[in-house]
């Protein structure tokens, strides 16, 4: 089992900055991708952005973040972070880090059922 605390969430104007972390316990040599998604009000959750545990080089983003989010791990700390840059107020959502303990397999890293542990959730609101 690997515990997931999420931290760094909070309102932020249009074009800010905020970064979001992720603390994993327990478990967490059985990890194999680390994972954010977010859930804006109304709608269903979605896929975000990930990394593979073992190779912080491969990372994975949905389009509409992409050159504005950065995804990387702290080896030191079992820490995943989440810049995000140039924020705007359709990221206003909820944030969940997610772990994965299955095999990391590239088209299923962006699917929530790729992943069986998750955090409480932080949130974001970014004010126009």
């Amino acid at each position: 089992q690997v515990q997931l605390v999420e931290s760094g969430g909070g309102l932020v104007q249009a074009g800010g900055s905020l970064r979001l972390s992720c603390a994993a316990s327990g478990r967490t040599p059985s990890i194999s991708t680390m994972g954010w998604f977010r859930q804006a009000p109304g709608k269903e959750r979605e896929f975000v952005a990930c990394i593979k545990w073992s190779d912080t080089s491969t990372t994975t983003y949905s389009d509409f973040v992409k050159g504005r989010f950065t995804v990387s791990r702290d080896n030191a700390k079992n820490t995943v972070s989440l810049q995000m840059n140039s924020l705007k107020p359709e990221d206003t959502a909820v944030y969940y880090c997610a772990a994965s303990s299955r095999p990391y397999i590239p088209s299923w890293a962006s699917r929530e059922v790729h992943y069986n542990s998750w955090g409480q959730g932080t949130p974001v609101t970014v004010s126009s």
